[in-house]
């Protein structure tokens, strides 16, 4: 009985070990989070966009009219005084070249010329011969007058006949003359490019000279050849004088207002300041990358570090732009922390190995972090990232 009674005691002792390690094994583990402290710092809430540096005032040089373009040998980068560096030379422009037709009919106008010429030439022998007929018939008038032979109608007709014979020659010589220049110019229409050439002894040419005192930024026309007027040659601007153009979607340029600051990073140096100075009026149709259409505003900021801090910039720099919409110091807290519960924000407190739900209001929030306004103090730590795992009340543990 009493080996019995030892057996009985020994199993039920193992049993109950069992029991144990069983109920030890399956009793509820805390729930491993990552935990991060509520404190007082530095907020700032920023919009990030791409920009891109551009001298504020660029002049465009254009042909001033239509020629023949000197080869430009100014280089970008060349300083330029207003009204005295000549950048360009324009000379006239040779003829076209003639086809058959036009020629056959530059021809053909030749020969009229010439016609119109020996017609006037004929008119004026004609008249040369009146002139002289009638200058004998006033000779002859003024003798017989003398005698008394003949009425003094007589001698004024031929003193008539003799100053229109007079107007007569006047009149053909004129008008020899103005075929003279007519055939002179049916001529110079078939002229050749070589003949033009060889009658031209020196370069008739329009010098272009800056308008403006800066340096050379872009040579649009370098090769000589024909220009229009009108023709861009040269970009000029002062590379000293730079702003920032910034593209920014129309949602976000509502948000900036014209003195609001601005740092420039990423653009090979230290980090600048700037200031908003201007929002555009209107906004642009464009396609992004996706093939998404997005409506965006160029807002244009000036640098407020002195020029040496920026110097080594120049036109069309690419550089990254944050426009400050908040900055403060603030409790703030990890973005990661916070989640939605109904229609407010919540966070887990960690509260003596427990998880405690905790409504929380928001304010400034930028991609990283969030402004407290109420339901936490600072110090306080909450679990960062929590998982559906976590409940009011679970136990936890950190990470």
């Amino acid at each position: 009985m009493g080996v019995v009674k030892r057996r009985l005691a020994i199993w039920g002792s193992l049993l109950a070990l069992l029991a144990a390690g069983i109920a030890y094994a399956l009793r509820p583990q805390p729930i491993q989070v990552d935990l991060a402290v509520a404190e007082i710092g530095l907020l700032r809430v920023t919009l990030d966009e791409e920009g891109e540096t551009r001298v504020r005032d660029v002049y465009t040089l254009h042909a001033p009219l239509r020629g023949q373009l000197q080869r430009i040998t100014a280089e970008v980068g060349d300083v330029v005084k207003a009204g005295e560096t000549q950048l360009a030379q324009i000379e006239p422009a040779p003829p076209a070249f003639l086809d058959v037709r036009t020629e056959a009919e530059l021809q053909a106008a030749v020969e009229a010329a010439r016609a119109a010429h020996n017609l006037a030439a004929a008119e004026l022998n004609k008249a040369k011969a009146d002139l002289t007929f009638a200058e004998g018939e006033r000779a002859r008038a003024r003798q017989l007058i003398e005698r008394r032979t003949i009425s003094q109608r007589t001698l004024e007709d031929a003193e008539r006949s003799y100053h229109v014979a007079q107007a007569n020659l006047a009149t053909a010589e004129a008008a020899l003359k103005v075929r003279e220049h007519e055939l002179h110019q049916a001529r110079s229409r078939l002229l050749s490019r070589q003949e033009i050439r060889s009658l031209r002894e020196d370069c008739e040419c329009m010098p272009v000279t800056a308008p403006v005192s800066g340096v050379v930024l872009q040579v649009m026309r370098r090769s000589e050849g024909v220009v229009e007027a009108g023709t861009p040659l040269l970009d000029i601007g002062d590379p000293t004088d730079l702003e920032i153009v910034v593209n920014f979607l129309s949602e976000d340029a509502v948000r900036i207002r014209p003195g609001q600051r601005a740092i420039i990073t990423d653009w090979g140096g230290e980090d600048l300041n700037a200031v908003v100075r201007r929002i555009e009026p209107f906004g642009q149709t464009q396609v992004s990358a996706l093939g998404i259409e997005e409506q965006r505003v160029d807002v244009i900021l000036d640098f407020a570090d002195p020029t040496e801090s920026w110097r080594s910039l120049g036109h069309g720099y690419r550089v990254d732009v944050q426009v400050i919409l908040f900055e403060g110091e603030v409790l703030k807290l990890p973005l990661g922390a916070l989640f939605r519960q109904g229609e407010e924000w919540a966070v887990f407190v960690a509260a003596e190995g427990r998880a405690r739900l905790r409504p929380v209001a928001v304010s400034q929030r930028n991609s990283l972090a969030v402004e407290i306004r109420e339901g936490l103090v600072p110090g306080e730590r909450v679990i960062l990232y929590p998982s559906d795992r976590i409940k009011d009340g679970a136990a936890i543990v950190e990470r």
